[in-house]
């Protein structure tokens, strides 16, 4: 296996490049949009995520040896395709929101610009990573605004594909969970690791005494214990008399949480365990958050939810051809019209537009071509949401890695502050704000 990732690709991109290498039209500038045209489940917003990861794979978008003997042998695309493909590096332009970003139905959360044929073969993979990271880090965002100052930790690993694991965590802890109990993700991005010990570990011993006592001896009385694997009210009382009423904290796991939280909180204090600290978890989802809110519970562990995107496992976005160049070099929008699947055709400008400091619109100017945008009179009240990423082939690499996601997770934290108050809501209903169109002339 190579590290090329340009057969992350579906068969459709190739065979248009070849179609279009053989009528002429491969080399007529284009420009491509990524957006969703509504927001999943009737969600109120969506965040942006999987712009450092994408970047990074572009890096290895390279048709090597291997990839190009495939094609081959497998009749994918002719000789004068393959010719082409042999050499490609994408040199175009790539503008779109900062990671961690809001956005709204119609945001052009990136805009592909470049031959077409240097652009139509980003799609699959543009869309996979986005579609899949911005899903959960809006479902993160949510469970992260239920919680508020409770701390939430990322433990959905044995519920996603191994790599895609590895991708849920970094856009949880994007969307505010401060920490994953995924060490590659810890590894590869800087995200702060957690974990102690499973139902596994207590049912090895003779006793769930002798399981506390070695978990003790090993991570120390600031360590978490799993207290519900027999009796609830049994295993606090051991927990406390094995570790001493500084023991850092307690899980549980099963349960009426709100009552199970209420009773273990109650039976700590008595034994005068009135800082340990109680977690809990078991199919937690932004309501069930939310229902703990007046709960004596002091941090969170989700799982399956997050990194399913809560019910909602991809953000729905889609790439299309939004502007290109006619035969005499003029530039005209194109949009699809078809039925419940329209979209806005033409190049496009996006602001953030707020009313006393609160976001109160989605504001997008739209132009057929560059130089209505570019110019300084055309602009709108509001702060800009776009950034380049690839200017002419040449990855801005201040959005990948551990640093990238760092400032994406800042960046998101610090922009949720301009939400309106409905946007906090968990209910379905219309996105917290409009978006509004201006053609520009």
């Amino acid at each position: 296996m190579t590290t090329s990732t340009a057969l992350l690709t579906d068969r459709y991109e190739l065979t248009m490049l070849a179609a279009s290498l053989r009528d002429g039209t491969a080399s007529r500038p284009s420009v491509f949009e990524l957006f969703s045209r509504r927001l999943s489940g009737g969600r109120r917003f969506g965040v942006v995520a999987g712009t450092g990861r994408l970047l990074g794979l572009l890096r290895d978008f390279r048709f090597g040896d291997d990839e190009l003997r495939f094609l081959r042998d497998n009749d994918v695309v002719d000789a004068v395709s393959l010719r082409y493909l042999e050499d490609y590096r994408f040199s175009g332009t790539i503008r779109g929101y900062r990671e961690g970003e809001l956005y709204f139905p119609g945001s052009p959360v990136l805009t592909v610009e470049g031959s077409f044929a240097d652009a139509v073969v980003l799609e699959t993979l543009a869309l996979s990573v986005l579609n899949h990271d911005s899903a959960v880090a809006t479902a993160a965002s949510r469970m992260s605004l239920a919680a508020g100052e409770r701390p939430l930790a990322e433990m959905g690993s044995r519920r996603a594909a191994e790599r895609s694991a590895v991708a849920a965590a970094r856009a949880a802890y994007i969307g505010g969970f401060g920490s994953t109990s995924n060490l590659e993700a810890g590894r590869t991005w800087g995200i702060p690791t957690m974990g102690t010990a499973a139902h596994s570990w207590t049912l090895l011993h003779e006793s769930e005494e002798d399981a506390f006592r070695s978990q003790i001896e090993s991570l120390g009385t600031g360590t978490t214990l799993l207290v519900d694997t027999y009796d609830i009210r049994t295993g606090v009382e051991t927990a406390i008399r094995v570790a001493g009423t500084g023991l850092g904290g307690v899980r549980i796991d099963s349960g009426d949480l709100p009552i199970v939280a209420a009773d273990v909180r109650a039976q700590l204090d008595e034994l005068g365990a009135t800082s340990t600290r109680i977690t809990v978890t078991s199919d937690l989802d932004e309501y069930a958050i939310a229902a703990l809110a007046a709960s004596p519970v002091d941090a969170y562990g989700v799982g399956t939810s997050v990194v399913t995107g809560s019910g909602y496992p991809t953000a729905s976005m889609v790439y299309k051809l939004v502007a290109r160049q006619d035969a005499a070099g003029s530039w005209i929008g194109v949009a699809k019209a078809s039925a419940d699947k329209a979209s806005h055709g033409g190049r496009k400008a996006a602001f953030r537009t707020h009313e006393d400091g609160v976001a109160s619109a989605e504001t997008i100017l739209v132009a057929d071509g560059f130089e209505q945008l570019e110019s300084p009179s055309m602009t709108a009240d509001g702060r800009p949401l776009q950034v380049t990423l690839v200017d002419n082939g040449d990855i801005d690499d201040a959005h990948e890695g551990v640093p990238g996601t760092a400032a994406a997770r800042a960046h998101h934290l610090r922009v949720r502050e301009e939400l309106p108050v409905r946007a906090l809501a968990l209910s379905k209903s219309d996105p917290a704000i409009p978006t509004v169109y201006v053609d520009v002339a």
